[in-house]
């Protein structure tokens, strides 16, 4: 057994180990509080960050404390709501780089705040925005247009409120007509091309385009290698040779890449095939999704579209062309709905002159003999003793002195002030809502009475619904109602109802922007008088007021309506080229190329026949042809070459004009002539497709004769 010194000498150790870990709980207990209160502190010195640390402290040394966890949630988002609008602000006002700090700072103090997170991708895109725009202005600046129109398109469909972006674009389009072809073969379309065909093979005519323009042909196996046609273009473009080749001979093209086109014929089958189809997403910002959907389906024909209403966008499914044009009708669509602000003032003025003057005198006085001293009914002996002693007198206490005028003037205004979009309704009830009871019975041995309570408006009801014209006058369709209670009534079932009375006035008013119109005279007039006098004498002037009362009550009541139109959004007049613009042909949306040439082209003389000629068939003479230009017969080439070369012509005032060739007149090889120079790159093509009988129709560009 040990010792009681040795046992507290063991005992020592616990007890130093027991004292630490109560002096650690003690410590953890007050870390809460102390925390708190320094975060506190630091808070009304403005230091944030270190205030929401010292309130993360409190939380975790007591995690269950609802009044820490609140504090730090409040401050956390009031002070990250106020550094989000500095940071708005700041990028408003086009100061990037302190807004990207402060949005940094909001991400210190909630990392998940989205509108912070939002505000940096912001950032992130309006500089990306600003560069495409300053290379887009480079690039108009170097007369490159296509390059511009690229990248302000660009723009605009991630930000289509770009409004320098949408104004140098229009100015581009003011500039130069839009491209009706794909960026990649702009330059080669637009190159100038002068040439004429006569019962020529299809695929020979374009073999001669390609070796101008540098562009490659890649034809469908189904495309005919007998067709023929016949083609006379002037100083006209290689795009505007191939759409009328195209058009006249059943044929479609699809662009594979920067110079290459394949050819294949129009039928269902091949269009399925090759016809590449485009996803467009619009996202609208003012116009409903549904309607901007049915007007793509009736105008475009479109099946495949996709209408979500909840983020209010379209999924268009179509073919490039089809897209364009979309694209185009969904800007004349998706624009801000006109507004107009309503001022209306509403005057009722209620008008209440009531006179009473006079002595009310009692109707009627009553003679009633007084009972017995002892109070037993009297007897037939005591109407022996009646006498004035013992006769009472009622009524006479009722007499009243009636002097008083009452003069009451209630003006009630109401001033609301409406802003409505157009062509939508509006209304204002000022007023209260009066229960209304409606009693039921339902038939049967016991009759049971049920009661249902429905409540009505009393009092001012204003409803408007404004129509905003182009020119800015506004169409307002106006009804106003006052209504107010009347007397009570009481149900046979005790139900308590009321008499309204109402007044209603409906119109239709047109009125310029500003313009004030004022509707008034709805009047309610009650004039009531009557009077209480003595007869006989109470009939006589003067005496009347001693012998009798009068009462007049006069009450007028008018409503007056002011109202003015503010508009705050006209209705918006589309430009010119947006309201009206090509679509195409009713089995295609292919559009005619467009004329202006890149390049100088020697236009042909009024002598020459000047001006473009355009003869197209498919086999056969065609009837009769212009006649030629006063030139020199060609020797008939032996094979196109890579490029051609364009001899001097010198014009002959003799030649004859050129006779059409008979149906079905077989076409000989040609030769090839030296290469076209390189310095002269827009020099038309002169050509010769040579006849059966050996000799060539001369062929060639029109040049302006000699002065």
């Amino acid at each position: 057994m040990l010792s009681p010194l040795q046992t507290a000498g063991d005992s020592l150790p616990y007890r130093k180990l027991a004292l630490a870990a109560a002096a650690a709980m003690f410590l953890s207990g007050c870390a809460g509080p102390i925390a708190y209160r320094d975060g506190n502190d630091l808070i009304e010195k403005n230091q944030i960050e270190a205030g929401l640390k010292k309130f993360q402290d409190a939380i975790a040394a007591d995690p269950r404390n609802a009044k820490y966890r609140s504090t730090y949630l409040n401050v956390r988002d009031s002070n990250s709501r106020r550094y989000v609008q500095q940071a708005d602000d700041e990028a408003a006002a086009g100061k990037t780089e302190q807004a990207r700090v402060t949005y940094r700072q909001v991400l210190v103090l909630d990392p998940q705040n989205e509108r912070a997170l939002g505000g940096l991708r912001a950032i992130d895109i309006g500089l990306r925005q600003a560069k495409m725009l300053a290379e887009a202005s480079t690039a108009i600046a170097a007369r490159q247009y296509e390059p511009a129109r690229q990248r302000l398109n660009a723009i605009l469909t991630e930000n289509p409120n770009n409004d320098k972006a949408r104004a140098m674009l229009h100015e581009l389009n003011d500039k130069t007509a839009p491209p009706l072809i794909e960026s990649g073969l702009a330059r080669s379309y637009k190159q100038p091309i002068s040439i004429e065909f006569r019962d020529a093979p299809l695929k020979q005519v374009f073999e001669v385009i390609a070796r101008r323009s540098g562009l490659n042909f890649v034809f469908d196996k189904d495309v005919k290698a007998d067709n023929r046609t016949s083609i006379f273009l002037k100083n006209s473009t290689v795009e505007s040779a191939i759409y009328y080749l195209l058009m006249t001979n059943q044929l479609e093209q699809q662009v594979m890449d920067a110079n290459t086109v394949l050819i294949y014929p129009n039928v269902a089958a091949k269009l399925k095939e090759y016809q590449e189809v485009m996803v467009k997403t619009f996202f609208l910002s003012n116009a409903d999704a549904k309607t901007v959907a049915n007007t793509l389906r009736t105008i475009l024909k479109t099946r495949d579209i996709v209408v979500d209403e909840k983020l209010n966008l379209v999924i268009m499914r179509d073919t490039p062309e089809a897209i364009r044009l979309a694209e185009r009708i969904v800007n004349l669509q998706d624009v801000p709905e006109a507004e107009v602000m309503l001022e209306v003032e509403v005057l009722e003025v209620q008008r209440n002159r009531t006179l009473n003057l006079g002595i009310n005198w009692p109707q009627s006085v009553g003679l009633t003999p007084l009972s017995t001293f002892n109070g037993s009914s009297l007897t037939l002996d005591d109407l022996n003793h009646i006498n004035k002693s013992t006769i009472g007198v009622t009524g006479l206490a009722a007499t009243t002195i009636n002097a008083g005028k009452v003069d009451a003037d209630v003006n009630l205004l109401a001033n609301p002030r409406i802003r409505v979009r157009n062509k939508e309704k509006a209304k204002v009830v000022i007023g209260d809502k009066v229960p209304v009871i409606t009693s039921t019975i339902s038939p049967g041995f016991s009759s049971l009475t049920s009661e249902s309570v429905s409540y009505i408006d009393v009092g001012l009801t204003l409803n408007v619904e404004p129509t905003i014209y182009l020119n800015g006058d506004v169409a307002i369709r106006v009804s106003l109602e006052v209504s107010n209670l009347g007397p009570q009534t009481v149900t046979n079932s005790g139900s308590k109802v009321y008499q309204i009375g109402t007044r209603q006035a409906s119109t239709l008013l047109q009125l310029k922007d500003g313009e004030n119109q004022v509707l008034a005279g709805l009047l309610s007039s009650e004039e009531r008088s009557g009077s209480n006098k003595v007869p006989g004498i109470g009939e006589f002037p003067v005496l009347d007021r001693l012998f009798g009362t009068d009462k007049s009550d006069d009450n007028k009541t008018e409503i007056v309506l002011s109202i003015t139109p503010h508009l705050i959004r006209k209705v918006q007049r589309p430009e010119a080229q947006d309201s009206e613009f090509s679509a195409g042909t009713e089995g295609s949306f292919r559009r005619r190329p467009d004329l202006s040439i890149k390049g100088n082209v020697a236009m042909p003389s009024a002598a020459a026949g000047g001006g473009n000629v355009i003869v197209s068939g498919r086999g056969g003479s065609g009837g009769s042809l212009p006649p030629a230009p006063p030139q020199s017969p060609m020797a008939p080439p032996a094979a196109f070459p890579q490029s051609i070369a364009a001899p001097e012509i010198t014009p002959s005032p003799a030649a004859s004009p050129v006779q059409a060739p008979q149906a079905g007149t077989p076409v000989e090889q040609a030769q090839a002539p030296a290469a076209l120079p390189a310095s002269q790159p827009n020099q038309p093509v002169p050509l010769g497709v040579p006849l059966s009988s050996g000799q060539p129709v001369p062929v060639q560009s029109l040049q302006p004769p000699s002065k």
